[in-house]
């Protein structure tokens, strides 16, 4: 594959989006990294040894945190996030990295690149870290969604789910609602359990919110509002698990002790929980493989994250559109019927 890599997006760049790209490099020796941004900053960054694998393509400044995304990318169309993008346009690149502002990389992908035929409305795919992980859309693209939409994240979802999580069947969806029943929830709720339930995908019904973590569904669809709610929520409470776990083994010599026995285990479970460890989310729905990184993302997520795109390979995108059509060709049949 060959990935655009927006060498300047995010609160630790060009640095460390440049340490991480380098680290990747170095196990995906089939693939190329396009490192765009300015050429002088990149140079410093990169050393006079880069990897063969690795080249730099020139282009302005990042889209700051706090920028404006589409006014921005439209009154510096040079944004590295633009360029990276177009790159993927024009065929030039299979994948965009970004660690930059969110919604930069949503209106870029969206601006230069299109919507896959059939697709309203893109998607951000976010991983739970749990036990049984599991893939979470929208995570925020899409904050107001029409029952079509979801069901256009289930399907592509799905598609992802399979090929991310190496799923030997079809991955089980289920919609995120107040209740397990049908009848349960608000209009578009209702009315996306029914789409889903109709559309032949692998649909496991509603999941409560108490349920998300125990491994009911491979992938959870809801609109963006919400989902960047249940998003935000379980990190913020995985966060505060752990801190609540650390200072129980900090007391005294008997829990110093216990911690000093555990310690292997509990490292395991920080590491499970940690973003850094799987790097992005992939925003769906669009031309070309797109993943956004965490704004403070450091090497290790950034590396994480480039090896979860090459994992993911170079046919995804194929595969998605694929997907919405055939869903499409079997809806019109069924009326036709």
């Amino acid at each position: 594959m060959r990935i655009a890599v927006d060498a300047l997006g995010g609160d630790n760049a060009p640095g460390e989006v440049v340490a991480g790209a380098l680290a990747a490099a170095n196990d995906l020796l089939d693939d190329e990294l396009l490192l765009v941004g300015s050429r002088e900053a990149l140079e410093r960054e990169v050393g006079p040894d880069s990897p063969a694998n690795v080249t730099l393509r020139s282009s302005g400044e990042a889209v700051g945190m706090d920028e404006e995304p589409t006014a921005t990318l439209r009154s510096h169309p040079d944004a590295s996030v633009a360029v990276a993008a177009e790159m993927v346009r024009d065929g030039e690149a299979d994948a965009l990295f970004s660690a930059g502002n969110t919604g930069a990389t949503v209106a870029a992908a969206l601006l230069r690149m299109g919507r896959l035929e059939g697709c309203r409305r893109p998607a951000i795919a976010t991983l739970l870290p749990f036990p049984s992980p599991v893939l979470l859309l929208d995570a925020g693209a899409t904050v107001s969604c029409k029952p079509h939409d979801l069901l256009n994240f289930a399907i592509l979802g799905a598609v992802l789910a399979k090929n991310y999580l190496s799923l030997e069947g079809q991955a089980r969806v289920g919609l995120v609602n107040v209740g397990e029943e049908p009848g349960k929830g608000n209009d578009l709720a209702k009315e996306a359990y029914r789409l889903m339930d109709e559309s032949g995908i692998r649909f496991v019904g509603n999941v409560e919110g108490r349920d998300i973590g125990r491994g009911a569904a491979d992938v959870l669809v809801t609109d963006g509002f919400t989902g960047n709610i249940v998003l935000k929520t379980a990190e913020g409470v995985s966060r505060e698990i752990l801190a609540m776990v650390r200072s129980a083994i900090t007391g005294d010599v008997l829990s110093r002790l216990a911690a000093g026995i555990l310690r292997p285990r509990l490292l395991g479970v920080r590491d499970t929980v940690d973003p850094e460890n799987y790097g992005g989310s992939f925003l769906l729905g669009v031309k070309g493989s797109v993943v956004i990184g965490h704004g403070n993302s450091e090497a290790t997520g950034v590396e994480n994250a480039l090896l979860g795109i090459s994992h993911t390979g170079a046919g995804l995108t194929d595969e998605l559109q694929r997907a919405l059509s055939k869903h499409s060709l079997r809806v019109s049949e069924g009326r036709s019927a």
